[in-house]
């Protein structure tokens, strides 16, 4: 049985999927593979990013997922959000 975790991450690589994104494992990351490229659990200098977006072998975007019920907090993820935004990759 699939942890919570486990069921959120197979509904957002759906999600990019559908939207058009290949989505890869660090650990399999081949960069070349399509214009859109997701990477799931990216490691920067600010900690592991859910998923960084490349478009064209260029870091475009950050995937930061959190429970729905953390929604309505999303000025306390900002901070978060802004250090993988400008993390070393």
């Amino acid at each position: 049985m699939s942890t919570p975790e486990q069921q959120a991450r197979e509904r957002i690589d759906a999600m990019l999927a559908a939207a058009g994104w290949t989505v890869q494992d660090k650990k399999h990351l081949n960069p070349s593979a399509a214009l859109g490229v997701a990477v799931r659990e990216y490691d920067t200098d600010a900690g592991p990013a859910d998923y960084i977006l490349f478009v064209d072998r260029v870091p475009v975007g950050v995937v930061e997922a959190k429970k729905p019920e953390e929604a309505e907090k999303f000025t306390v993820h900002e901070a978060q959000a802004t250090g993988y935004a400008t993390a070393k990759l």
